[in-house]
């Protein structure tokens, strides 16, 4: 038996199909979800999603924030943005990485540092989602 995971952004849907497992990062912590999880709804932090596919194969994925539905083996995410790690170009997310990091350092005022390490936060993420698509933890 499987999940039906679907994962949802304001603009399209970056994920629909069976999965055997998932891992993602909620506001209180990273939860493991298998078939017949209890019901349970939670706020997702920035992080990253790793899927077991059928084939036992993992792939991960950069999920910017948002919330989770499991019940029933269905799992729905709605997230403001998501990406795919094999989507990700390394280049541009270690270059975004940089410009975050500095426009942090320049940052005045209590709005730009919020902004600042959000967007620091959002980089990260996407650079240790091709980390971890690499190393297969």
């Amino acid at each position: 038996m499987t999940l039906n995971l679907c994962v949802l952004t304001p603009n399209r849907t970056v994920w629909d199909s069976e999965v055997k497992e998932i891992i993602l990062s909620t506001n209180s912590g990273q939860i493991g979800v298998l078939k017949n999880h209890a019901p349970i709804a939670t706020a997702l932090d920035i992080g990253i999603l790793k899927i077991r596919l059928t084939n036992q194969q993992w792939v991960t994925m950069a999920l910017m924030g948002g919330f989770a539905r499991i019940g029933n083996n269905e799992i729905t995410i709605l997230v403001n943005d998501a990406e795919k790690s094999i989507d990700i170009d390394p280049q541009e997310a270690q270059q975004t990485l940089k410009i975050a990091e500095a426009n942090l350092n320049k940052a005045e005022g209590k709005r730009q540092t919020i902004e600042a390490n959000l967007a620091l936060r959002r980089a990260r993420t996407r650079v240790e989602t091709i980390l971890e698509s690499i190393n297969r933890f």
